[in-house]
């Protein structure tokens, strides 16, 4: 457990916030993915929780999180991300996961804990979880939706036909079929997509055709960082009027929300599009 005998540590004190996480053994994906915006979302209060360890069961291309074997999963966890919620006051916890294909649920029994803890120990918290695809197992995904966050996110990445080489174990189709169902149950959901891995533009809006019939509420785009030699290379970098042109386009097809642009992540300011949504505040359209 925590010791929680400093009630609270200032996000922008980023040595006692990585000090807090580290001592208790806690990762985020600011750190583990290498997101070049852990400072500005730290400072906004909002923090990317990465639970069920740092080694993912996959190898995927693109990721800069570690692959390797199977390890023990933490079953104090939840309550330890929660205590860390409290203690850093946060206002928007991010809570995604690598992916565990060796465990029988896929870690959606250790979300729904994690979420529960969360509203247990710090109630003025929203969350957001993202979530790996279950391998398509409809129990783990109706027990990770059941959670009930405020914001479900899954990614799809990158355009079908790459996924042979980017996501050789995922399934376009199915995290479409994810996406839907938490749709259904009455979830805002979101999803996030990478350029500069091979993609056509034509294939790119075909993606965002897809997500907009799943359901899908909130879309960011954002330009693919080759994390090192080792992974899939970086085939183009697209311009900054070319993201300023999806986000218009996404506007335009019926995205509630949308970010994009070269550093744009998956959580990037993942409270704003949630904010904008609960409050039904007038995204920034006029331009569009």
């Amino acid at each position: 457990m925590l010791n929680t005998a400093k009630k609270h540590i200032r996000l922008s004190d980023l040595d006692g916030v990585k000090s807090l996480l580290g001592g208790h053994k806690l990762n985020t994906v600011c750190k583990s993915a290498l997101c070049p915006n852990i400072g500005e979302c730290f400072s906004a209060g909002v923090a990317t929780f990465l639970i069920g360890g740092d080694v993912c069961s996959r190898n995927c291309g693109f990721c800069a999180v570690g692959g390797g074997g199977p390890v023990p999963v933490d079953p104090n966890e939840p309550l330890k991300v929660a205590q860390a919620t409290k203690a850093l006051s946060l206002k928007y916890a991010v809570i995604t996961s690598v992916t565990r294909d060796d465990l029988p649920d896929g870690l959606a029994g250790h979300f729904l804990e994690t979420v529960r803890q969360v509203r247990l120990n710090s109630p003025l918290t929203k969350i957001e979880i993202l979530v790996p695809d279950f391998r398509g197992n409809k129990g783990a995904i109706e027990t990770a939706v059941s959670s009930r966050p405020e914001v479900f996110s899954h990614n799809v990445e990158t355009v079908p036909s790459l996924y042979s080489s980017v996501r050789p174990a995922a399934s376009f189709e199915g995290s479409l079929e994810l996406l839907k169902t938490a749709k259904a149950s009455g979830l805002t959901t979101k999803s996030g997509l990478m350029l500069g891995l091979g993609e056509t533009a034509g294939e790119v809006r075909a993606v965002m055709e897809r997500l907009l019939s799943a359901g899908c509420d909130i879309l960011t785009i954002g330009q693919y960082l080759s994390p090192s030699k080792k992974h899939i290379p970086v085939k183009r970098y697209a311009s900054a009027g070319e993201f300023e042109a999806l986000e218009k386009l996404a506007y335009k097809m019926g995205f509630s929300h949308c970010f994009s642009g070269a550093f744009v992540r998956s959580s990037y300011l993942a409270d704003k599009a949630y904010n904008l949504l609960n409050n039904r505040l007038p995204a920034d359209k006029e331009n569009n």
